[in-house]
């Protein structure tokens, strides 16, 4: 997270999953078998014992023949709790990797103790029903989930001609992949404006292919942008993104 402020985000993602404590760890997969030495599901250690594993232990770049941080990454499983500590004044994207509303009701008990400057740079997404109760119980936060971004967009495209921006696509995030944008009505510098006055951040991610959308992560797909393209970018490789753009990432 620090290395990819440093090459130039503006948001950086965090997946949080809870703990048995009462706690959320920050790691993305809902089993520790792929990433770590241990297994079963994440959700059900304490934090204490989810910090006692090797983060380093399953990742390979060449298909398993060699596995370069095993015995460096333990320890190293951050909490929510160090991550808002260590970025006070930074914009952080939570993404709760669950459907369960009682996520989002731990979740926004947690955000709610922050300071006020601080909450107001938190967003999240995820499953529908936490999303749901985060943005019931702190509806300052913008949020997103996958029914969302679908009642927004299928709203928009049907009758964003008029200059109505649907209830669906107010105070939230909006997720776009680039290869539907050209479908939604002024796209982009018209769309921006009215999203904006509407309350509304939108960013643009890789193409949809029927599944969830990858983001823009090579000079290609940053190329199916607009020129002069004013928006937020999603982003997996901000290494190689945040170099030929300049404004929001």
């Amino acid at each position: 997270m620090h290395a990819a402020f440093e090459a130039g985000a503006d948001v950086v993602e965090l997946d949080i999953h809870p703990t048995t404590d009462g706690r959320f760890a920050v790691i993305h997969d809902w089993r520790l078998d792929c990433r770590t030495d241990a297994t079963g599901v994440t959700r059900e250690h304490t934090l204490a014992e989810l910090k006692a594993l090797d983060i380093g232990y399953g990742y390979t770049a060449d298909g398993g023949k060699t596995y370069p941080f095993r015995g460096k990454g333990v320890g190293l499983m951050p909490s929510l709790d160090e991550a808002l500590t260590a970025f006070p004044d930074k914009r952080l994207l939570i993404d709760i990797k669950s459907n369960d509303p009682a996520d989002g009701e731990k979740l926004a008990d947690r955000l709610a103790r922050l300071p006020q400057p601080q909450l107001a740079l938190i967003m999240v997404y995820g499953g529908d029903r936490p999303v749901g109760a985060v943005r019931a119980r702190l509806p300052q936060i913008k949020t997103m989930s996958r029914a969302s971004v679908g009642r927004c967009l299928m709203s928009y495209i049907g009758l964003g001609w008029s200059g109505w921006v649907p209830a669906a696509c107010r105070d939230g995030l909006l997720l776009v992949p680039v290869n539907v944008a050209p479908w939604l009505w002024g796209w982009p510098d018209r769309l921006l404006s009215r999203m904006a006055d509407a309350g509304t951040e939108v960013f643009v991610a890789g193409p949809w292919d029927g599944g969830f959308s990858s983001g823009i992560d090579d000079v290609a797909t940053l190329r199916q942008l607009p020129r002069g393209y004013a928006g937020g970018i999603w982003t997996n490789r901000i290494d190689r993104i945040a170099p030929l753009v300049s404004g929001p990432r």
